[in-house]
């Protein structure tokens, strides 16, 4: 690590694009924010580009700002990749020990790791991330780092996130048109997961739940491994939608009744309660049942858990996660959701907040900076293994030279 390195995150979602930038200081335990910008995202549905040239300038915008807090100009950034394109499957692979004397080396550990990437994948997807979980050296399972140790072969368990090419060179390409060189790119949940989860709660078990504007990401941790990632095709804008039929208003009123005055628990709330919809916006004369929105709110929210609910029964963990739900992403902010959550999932819930870093702390008190600030950490310990393994750790995007990255950042 050089003595001042600037990292920066860059989160593109459905509703937001985020920017944190962080300067990482020679014998420093976590990066030092020094930038942060924000700008509505209006060229992204459900994660994935739909308009280039409004993707573009929405980016531009978050980097402008964030380039006029951290005084530094933005070159180069980890970038976040979301949208119901990408799914994990499981995979194994096996080697022969390549050495003489039977003992396992770090190419050794890579070539198994390679060769659990050899999985079909859909046509027009990739591999993203390869992430080893358990390996198993001849009769021995189990083992968390095979490096030193002896025998004949050597097998590995690990998760497999896949998703579309075209959605990586589209957010790529925008990225380059806004003046920024994509040196990584970290699937969403991940980086979420790297921001928010401490090492016990993922030993213990835990479900994140991202709820974003046109998704819903779920990552689920056992023992400190992936069981599951997967991406709903539902979040927080299509509460929004439901809210502007059922009040029969626009989107943009139903979204300020939702920040407003929003609420997942119609019971808490007065049935004589109402909001008085001039005060929120010129021409509208209603007055609309506050209790009625939280109804409609609660309806999405029982819809998404009910999907989440789906995905923990097929790896069997409904209701089996002792460290239970972390909810982050700007769906989290509405009051009572961590109530619904525990009647819908049948476990402990809480709202997830970044890890506390040194700088612009205050600016990224808000579960919607998961991501971006778990980028920026992603980015400060890749910084730290390259110092330790003499710049050997290689860029993730597919290449056999990327797998070491992935599998030293994984071990506990």
């Amino acid at each position: 690590m050089a003595k001042e390195e600037i990292i920066t995150g860059i989160d593109v979602g459905s509703s937001k694009v985020r920017v944190v930038v962080g300067e990482a200081k020679e014998d420093s335990k976590l990066p030092h924010v020094i930038g942060v910008g924000e700008a509505s995202s209006e060229g992204m549905r459900r994660g994935t580009i739909v308009d280039v040239e409004t993707a573009v300038s929405n980016i531009s915008d978050a980097l402008e700002k964030a380039e006029r807090t951290s005084g530094v100009p933005i070159e180069q950034a980890i970038i976040s990749l979301g949208g119901n394109h990408i799914s994990s499957q499981k995979s194994k692979g096996v080697i022969a020990v390549s050495r003489a004397d039977n003992e396992i080396s770090e190419d050794d550990v890579n070539r198994v790791v390679e060769a659990a990437s050899a999985v079909s994948v859909p046509p027009n997807h990739e591999i993203f991330h390869i992430l080893p979980q358990n390996f198993k050296v001849d009769d021995q399972e189990g083992i968390k780092d095979p490096a030193g140790m002896s025998g004949v072969r050597l097998e590995v368990e690990a998760t497999v996130i896949e998703g579309s090419t075209s959605a990586v060179k589209n957010l790529t390409k925008c990225m380059m048109r806004a003046g920024v060189d994509v040196s990584d790119v970290v699937v969403a949940s991940l980086a979420a997961a790297e921001s928010i989860l401490t090492k016990k709660q993922k030993e213990l078990g835990v479900v994140l739940i991202d709820i974003g504007g046109g998704s819903t990401s779920i990552i689920v941790f056992e023992e400190g491994d992936i069981l599951r990632a997967s991406i709903l095709p539902v979040g927080a804008g299509h509460i929004t939608n439901d809210l502007a039929i059922g009040l029969k208003t626009s989107v943009e009123v139903a979204e300020k009744v939702k920040l407003n005055y929003g609420m997942a628990v119609p019971s808490e709330v007065d049935k004589k309660e109402e909001i008085n919809l001039a005060k929120i916006e010129k021409g509208e004369e209603e007055a609309v049942s506050r209790k009625l929105v939280a109804q409609i709110i609660e309806a999405r929210l029982s819809e998404i858990l009910s999907l989440v609910n789906k995905e923990l029964k097929k790896i069997d963990r409904a209701g089996k996660l002792p460290a239970g739900a972390v909810l982050v992403g700007g769906g989290a902010k509405l009051p009572g959701v961590v109530d619904i959550v525990k009647e819908e999932l049948g476990l402990p819930a809480q709202v997830g907040f970044p890890t506390e870093l040194p700088g612009l702390a205050e600016k990224l008190e808000d579960p919607g900076y998961a991501v971006a600030q778990g980028l920026l950490l992603w980015g400060f310990n890749r910084l730290g293994e390259e110092k330790r393994f003499g710049g050997g750790v290689a860029s993730i995007n597919n290449t056999v030279g990327n797998l070491k990255k992935w599998f030293k950042h994984f071990l506990p």
